[in-house]
């Protein structure tokens, strides 16, 4: 079951000739329009992608662009069930212009104040009844702090799956940093752990490492602690034995949806029955892979597999 914000994430390829007369900006030629699946929805993929069986619970507009991320959602062969529609608010969209595999705009279209009482009630009630009659084996908690996750969902989903003993993990943002309490694996990267606990990390120094995973056990009670160092890699701990996974080196070329595909592989190797640390492994190797890729793009399995194998 994955739970978070979604969005499109729209794409304007194009080549850049010249300067605009209007403004001292480069006029894009756009030869390519493209529309992904993004957030939330990305995780989805990932979940697809290796062979699992995604059910995703979001909220969209009532909107055009809610007939879009349907169209996407049917196109990629992935369960409509848990998508609510709120008319008070639109369907989130982030549209990158793109020219020489290289970033040079990008355009946010959303409504990030969190959901109206009724679309809460409603979401919450939609999010328990899928956990009584659906088979979960891992709860993903996908926080974009665009206004869909508040903590009356988390505490009623993370006392449910505790109930069930269903695996929680989480990809956290600053607004419900504290307020996931008890869950099985808590993923910040370096800038939200230093955000959501108001404490400086190095990310060069093991026992700075150790000291920032530990403050976020005694705060939160989570049963591993996962921090994601971008060049430097990662850092797990479950409060005994601690890891520092060192990344591998890659051609950069977009590290967008990176941290969707480490929760999706960490989280499917948890409810496979992996330890923490082959899981932080796995899930290091897949981050890497999608950021030799331009835009969001899940994990291929069979990459994964092949890379993993290679370096076994």
């Amino acid at each position: 079951l994955v739970i978070g914000d979604v969005m499109i994430d729209s794409y304007l390829f194009g080549n850049v000739d010249r300067v605009s007369p209007e403004a001292p900006v480069p006029v894009v030629s756009v030869t390519q329009k493209d529309y992904r699946l993004g957030g939330a929805a990305n995780v989805a993929l990932n979940i697809k992608a290796l062979g699992a069986h995604p059910i995703l619970c979001c909220v969209v507009g009532s909107d055009k662009n809610a007939q879009v991320f349907n169209s996407l959602m049917n196109e990629h062969q992935l369960s409509t069930v848990g998508v609510c529609e709120d008319k008070s608010r639109p369907t989130t969209v982030k549209t990158r212009v793109i020219s020489g595999n290289q970033q040079m705009l990008r355009i946010d279209e959303e409504d990030s104040s969190s959901l109206n009482n009724a679309a809460r009630e409603m979401f919450i009630h939609r999010v328990l009844s899928l956990l009584d009659t659906e088979k979960i084996d891992v709860i993903i908690f996908e926080d974009y702090d665009k206004g869909l996750i508040s903590s009356e969902l988390i505490n009623a989903v993370v006392e449910k799956a505790n109930q069930k003993n269903i695996p929680t993990t989480v990809d956290p943002k600053k607004r419900n940093f504290a307020n996931y309490k008890n869950v099985s694996l808590f993923k910040p990267n370096l800038k939200e752990l230093r955000e959501g606990l108001d404490i400086y990390v190095d990310p060069t120094s093991i026992e700075s490492l150790k000291l920032g995973t530990s403050e976020i056990k005694k705060a939160l009670g989570c049963k591993d602690a996962l921090v994601t160092l971008s060049e430097h890699g990662m850092f797990v701990t479950d409060g005994v034995k601690n890891e520092w996974i060192k990344a591998h080196i890659r051609n950069i070329a977009d590290v967008s949806g990176a941290g969707d595909t480490v929760i999706s592989v960490a989280s499917l190797a948890i409810a496979a029955g992996m330890d923490n640390i082959f899981a932080t492994k796995l899930a290091n190797l897949a981050g890497g892979l999608v950021c030799e890729k331009v835009g969001v793009v899940p994990i291929e399995g069979d990459i994964l597999k092949s890379e993993a194998l290679r370096l076994a």
